[in-house]
């Protein structure tokens, strides 16, 4: 039982980790840097108070979950220095972990013990708190990246925090979650926001739109996802991306000659072998949900 939770972003993230929390949270507090979304948090029933100020919203708390985009970390982590207790269980929620790790170095000089970084892998191209949902985490995965500073207890709390909303929960090295995402996150966002936007320059484009098909819907569906919160990460993550964008890139100019040449065995070898990966994908998905 978690005495008094507060959590600072009310989003779809931190909204939706609200309504599902209250079954085993005797108060739950929002801090926000949007007043008006702390009033419709409120008005919802997503919290029970919403707190202009950062002091009052953390005073007594006991789990402290920081919901706020990954840019904003480590001005967040200043405010919380002069207010922060041990007795209090944190935890963040950032799709990038290497800047959140070397933000809380910059700040306390070590990451504190009871601070845990994680990072569910859940969302929706909606954002705000009215897109919160109590069952967003069900079944998902939440990555912890532990150090070996972070305190057992700590550990243990934020674990089963996350389980008591639904989640499947692991760990993972700070530098392999990142690179992991970006792989199957970071970079997947970016080349659909690409897409969208050459598309969305051409001359054309009513009549694009107008007959794209459940293809392009599907690919550039998660370039509906909020700009400033990808601008974030996409700079938070900018080594691996770069890397993988580098390796796209050459993939692109592959499958490019490929066309120009007229190749039609090394595309359609081509094509089968991404056909066989995405499969293989599928099958691990189904697995590690049975």
């Amino acid at each position: 039982m978690i005495r008094k939770l507060c959590i600072i972003g009310v989003g779809l993230i931190g909204g939706s980790a609200a309504r599902r929390a209250r079954r085993f949270c005797e108060e739950i507090v929002g801090i926000d840097a949007d007043p008006e979304n702390l009033r419709r948090a409120e008005t919802l029933g997503v919290i029970d108070q919403g707190c202009a100020s950062l002091e009052r919203g953390v005073a007594a708390a006991d789990f402290v979950l920081i919901a706020t985009p990954v840019g904003a970390i480590e001005p967040l982590f200043r405010a919380l220095a002069p207010l922060w207790r041990p007795d209090c269980i944190y935890t963040d929620v950032g799709s990038t972990k290497g800047n959140v790790v070397e933000a809380a170095l910059r700040v306390f000089g070590i990451v504190p013990p009871n601070f845990i970084p994680g990072h569910p892998i859940a969302g929706a191209e909606r954002s705000g708190v009215e897109a919160a949902d109590a069952r967003l985490f069900e079944g998902k995965r939440v990555i912890l990246t532990p150090l070996p500073e972070s305190a057992p207890d700590a550990l243990a709390r934020v674990e089963a925090f996350w389980m008591h909303l639904g989640a499947r929960v692991e760990r993972m090295d700070v530098g392999h979650h990142d690179e992991v995402l970006a792989a199957t996150s970071h970079l997947p966002h970016v080349l659909a926001f690409t897409l969208a936007r050459m598309l969305g320059r051409k001359d054309e484009q009513a009549e694009i739109f107008r007959y794209a098909a459940g293809g392009f819907r599907d690919f550039t569906r998660i370039a509906s996802s909020d700009p400033k919160m990808w601008l974030d990460i996409c700079r938070a993550n900018r080594g691996p991306l770069l890397e993988l964008l580098g390796e796209y890139e050459t993939a692109l100019r592959e499958v490019a000659g490929l066309v120009r040449s007229d190749d039609a065995d090394g595309l359609y070898a081509c094509f089968s072998e991404a056909r066989a990966a995405r499969e293989k994908f599928l099958k691990s998905t189904e697995n590690n949900h049975a």
